[in-house]
């Protein structure tokens, strides 16, 4: 028996995903799909395709993530194994048959990840919002359609719901998989994952990711990026950015306020040593998101604006984020419903 499991916020894609399901559910041996609405303003009901209500069960979530709605969804799974599926990508025409051949692995493997394609423009470059959804192609045992068996989903205990949002969640979980002593692979079925229409802000929204990278790592130490198959990232970069930005001010500041003097050079020396490198720092972030984008007046402007804001602003999600895991043991978790963490 094969459960999918759907989390979902009641998106317009949800019913290009249930329309794409709907003559494939039939191909799956006691296949059932639960759909977990975890929107938290009572819209009404989830509109579900007739053909598919037979297999179809929807469960209330708490609105508290991703995380949560699947382990809702998975524990009321009937399946040996569970699929989920992101409530934004749509399946391929052969889906459910390349499931069934991507599922047919030996004893030790636990998971099953699909491929994940995303279509870009053809006639332009693609935005930086673009690209950064066109890297989940590249990413690893990411939810837009991983298959677990529920023995690895139970020997691992599911989800850790202290991540809120759909990021690193489904990395974490991988890893205390593994740890468990199962195996993940990669299958051969498709989906599209079509970019997401986004204000021209959005990067400054994502950056509350870094709030999850800071419990991460508490959690499992200096190497959590290596040991979670994660890239590498700007955080470090961000943070002298961010660093000589404030230096920069702070001395500017002081300079202003202060008599004639000796110190007050001083100030001025170093507001200028460090405001040269904010500005250097700055503008090899906004050059690196510029160059291969369409390079449009208003993603121009969008970019050197946002490459300005976001060094300060990832590292206060940081530190946000410490400040929370600050009270946890370093390098493992303290829940027990979450064994394997830690390996």
């Amino acid at each position: 028996m094969i459960s999918v499991v759907v989390p979902t916020l009641g998106r317009p894609s949800l019913a290009s995903l249930l329309d794409a399901l709907a003559g494939q559910l039939g191909e799956l041996p006691g296949a059932e799909l639960l759909l977990v609405d975890d929107r938290r303003d009572e819209t009404g009901e989830l509109a579900v395709p007739g053909t598919l209500a037979a297999y179809t069960k929807v469960l209330t979530g708490r609105g508290a993530g991703p995380a949560a709605a699947r382990n809702l969804g998975w524990r009321a799974a009937r399946g040996e194994w569970v699929v989920f599926l992101d409530d934004d990508v749509e399946p391929g025409a052969d889906w459910s048959r390349r499931l069934l051949e991507d599922l047919a692995v030996g004893a030790g493997v636990g998971g099953v990840q699909g491929r994940v394609t995303v279509p870009l423009p053809a006639d332009r470059r693609p935005t930086d919002w673009e690209r950064g959804t066109a890297g989940l192609a590249d990413g690893r045992w990411i939810t837009a359609d991983m298959a677990y068996r529920r023995a690895a989903l139970v020997a691992a205990g599911g989800f850790d719901e202290r991540f809120p949002r759909a990021y690193r969640e489904d990395a974490e979980l991988a890893h205390r998989v593994r740890c468990a002593g199962w195996r993940l692979v990669r299958g051969h079925r498709r989906v599209t994952h079509p970019v997401r229409p986004e204000g021209r802000w959005v990067s400054l929204r994502t950056q509350r990711g870094n709030a999850d990278d800071a419990l991460l790592r508490r959690l499992y130490g200096p190497n959590w990026r290596r040991d979670l198959d994660l890239p590498p990232g700007r955080r470090r970069r961000h943070a002298a950015v961010a660093t000589a930005g404030a230096v920069a001010s702070v001395a500017a500041v002081l300079r202003a306020l202060d008599r004639p003097g000796g110190r007050r050079r001083a100030l001025g020396v170093v507001a200028t040593a460090a405001g040269l490198g904010w500005a250097a720092g700055t503008a090899e972030f906004a050059g690196a998101r510029i160059v291969p984008g369409p390079r449009t007046p208003d993603e121009v402007t969008t970019m050197a604006v946002t490459s300005a804001l976001i060094p300060p602003l990832a590292t206060l999600h940081w530190v946000r984020g410490w400040w929370r895991a600050r009270s946890l043991p370093a390098g493992a978790v303290v829940r027990a419903d979450l064994p394997g963490a830690g390996c």
